[in-house]
């Protein structure tokens, strides 16, 4: 099938921007001795993520226990829920799916280790804990050594629960522009990581892994890094927010749309907010650079003088964040060059739970 005969709008994946990008990455992540635990928000597709574990990941990480089923069911063997998980259905779930692969999850509070551990009982099964270590971000994690280690001695004393380490994800670094901050800041984290990490050793809690950092961050973890695991996971199709960064990956994501209606100055598409995330930064038409957007629900509508289109012409438009962009599709287009290679289901669209 040529990809001009799909209809649109269709997302689409360049597969070889695609692989370049899976390399670059695992290359950042030989550099620093990390291992790759990329995240599952970012493509929601099972085969996407057996690509990754193909491609040397250790296991993949979720923000949903929905997610984590879809993938437990697809055969992906190690799990990490980034996330706390403190209704007791959906801890029971955990707990059931823990019986059948290795199943790990964040907390930072006492009851929620306590439910925890409850249900674990129960099932018969082993769940894998770490203690979410708050970094900057202002969302969950303890603040302090203290909390933290006890929160890990609670973990600790349950016989269905393991203490795996620290979480510890930057993500208000993602998409900070300027990149002397994003470094500066980052080796903030690391050493207060590393006071967090000396705390624990006197205190005899031994910690198996570090995991966070992100996209933005991978290139700044060298040899020295306290991270053991990173998550990243928009590193795959980066997006026209963290096009600005000056990372080294490519666009592999696109949008492909039909010009519908235009004018002198104005051309526009049949592509809006309905297929394409622009929650993080505006939506570009590489057709029309620098040109000025207009979004609404069916439409993006681009300002540009003499941009030549006419009604039926086909447009490749780079979503503004891709993780959303991704959540509101129900497959995506692997092509080459003009040709499709394959079409894959979204298959988490819509998990939220």
């Amino acid at each position: 099938m040529r990809i001009d005969c799909l209809e649109t709008p269709a997302l689409l994946v360049d597969r070889d921007a695609f692989d370049r990008n899976m390399e670059r990455m695992r290359l950042l992540m030989e550099k620093s001795g990390a291992a790759l635990r990329p995240h599952y928000k970012s493509h929601k597709s099972t085969a996407v993520a057996h690509l990754q574990i193909e491609a040397g990941a250790k296991g993949i990480c979720c923000a949903k226990v929905s997610e984590a089923e879809d993938l437990a069911l697809a055969g992906i063997e190690d799990i990490l829920v980034a996330n706390q998980v403190v209704e007791k259905n959906r801890i029971a779930r955990l707990a059931w799916l823990a019986k059948g692969c290795r199943i790990s999850v964040c907390a930072d509070q006492a009851q929620n280790i306590q439910d925890l551990e409850q249900a674990a009982a129960l099932a018969g099964s082993r769940i894998h804990c770490l203690v979410e270590y708050e970094v900057g971000m202002g969302r969950c994690g303890v603040e302090t050594p203290e909390e933290f280690a006890a929160l890990a001695r609670q973990i600790i004393d349950c016989p269905h629960l393991e203490f795996e380490g620290i979480q510890a994800y930057a993500g208000h670094l993602s998409h900070e522009a300027d990149g002397e901050i994003r470094r500066r800041e980052s080796e903030k984290i690391e050493a207060r990581l590393r006071e967090l990490l000396d705390y624990l050793k006197g205190e005899n809690i031994p910690v198996k892994e570090v995991s966070g950092a992100s996209t933005a961050t991978a290139a700044l973890r060298g040899p020295d890094t306290v991270y053991t695991e990173v998550q990243a996971g928009s590193y795959l199709f980066m997006d026209a927010a963290y096009g600005q960064m000056g990372l080294e990956f490519e666009h592999s994501l696109t949008m492909l749309a039909t010009v519908v209606s235009v004018r002198p100055d104005l051309a526009v598409t049949d592509a809006g907010v309905k297929c394409m995330g622009a929650d993080h930064g505006e939506i570009l038409c590489p057709q029309l650079p620098g040109a000025a957007v207009n979004l609404s629900e069916e439409h993006s509508a681009f300002s540009f003088p003499n941009h030549g289109l006419q009604p039926g012409d086909k447009v490749r438009l780079i979503p503004g964040h891709c993780c959303t962009t991704m959540n509101l599709n129900d497959f995506f287009y692997f092509v080459r060059e003009q040709r499709v290679l394959d079409r894959l289901p979204v298959t988490s669209r819509g998990k939220s739970r």
